[in-house]
């Protein structure tokens, strides 16, 4: 190791536990690979996304964030990922993503989505560490880059790929020396819990129906959500023309029109 890798390395290990973490880990990072925005987000089940290191260089909105830390990470493909206790390391959004999710009311409202609010938007790849730190709980370091720059190439993530080590290392020491209290087991009664927004449905849908809804809402086509549920693609179309009979809409965009309104409403 060259002495200024230890260097930046030693900076952020002095860094954990405290609010410079972010900021060191992205120094360390622009020596393997040029980005122009990072994040990193605590997610846990049942429990609101907690914005660990906010390195969106004031390009977000605060009213956007703010939705996104309400809500909108339930749709948020790296959240449900983290949920459903896929393997660490790095992976790029697009290969987390349902089939339909790049078209999806999330992936381009400026209401909910902090790149989209950005003005960049579509323009943005988005790769991420993750790293678990219990069951459904998981720290997500997200890196960004405008298209306009081209994308990260496999190259570079092959180089980046080799800090999994490190940063899952420094994250586990940062949530024991910071985060202790937001990883009790115990629920607060306050938290907006991960099928929050399936109250807006409550008592106009079956089971079925609502976990269909939230599926339409996450980015999953027809047939994607027929392959999860192992039904046929015409019995997915049923269940979603009788969900918008049911909540009186007729399109996909006043079912996410809804999503926005009920998270509007938790404020």
């Amino acid at each position: 190791m060259r002495a200024e890798e230890a260097t930046r390395l030693s900076a952020v290990i002095r860094a954990a536990g405290s609010e410079a973490l972010g900021a060191a880990l992205d120094e360390m990072v622009r020596h393997t690979l040029a980005f122009d925005m990072s994040c990193a987000y605590l997610f846990r089940f049942n429990h609101n996304a907690l914005l660990i290191h906010n390195g969106y260089n004031q390009s977000v909105p605060e009213k956007t964030l703010a939705a996104y830390l309400r809500g909108g990470y339930l749709l948020d493909p790296f959240y449900v990922a983290c949920i459903n206790e896929h393997p660490a390391g790095l992976w790029r959004m697009s290969d987390l993503a349902p089939d339909s999710f790049f078209s999806s009311g999330f992936a381009i409202s400026r209401d909910l989505h902090p790149c989209v609010s950005s003005g960049q938007g579509s323009e943005i790849e988005e790769v991420g560490f993750i790293v678990p730190i219990r069951p459904q709980v998981a720290v997500v370091y997200s890196l960004m880059r405008n298209l306009s720059k081209g994308p990260f190439s496999d190259d570079e993530l092959a180089e980046l790929a080799l800090m999994a080590p490190v940063l899952s290392s420094v994250f586990e020491l940062h949530c024991r020396l910071a985060l202790g209290d937001q990883l009790v087991d115990p629920q607060r009664s306050d938290v907006m819990l991960e099928d929050a927004f399936i109250d807006m449905l409550q008592g106009q849908l079956t089971d079925t129906q609502r976990y269909v809804a939230k599926l339409v809402l996450q980015g999953h086509s027809s047939t994607s959500i027929a392959r999860t549920l192992n039904i046929s693609e015409g019995t997915v179309k049923v269940h979603k023309h009788n969900i918008y009979q049911r909540l009186e809409i007729s399109t996909y965009a006043e079912l996410f029109r809804l999503f926005i309104n009920y998270i509007a409403r938790t404020s």
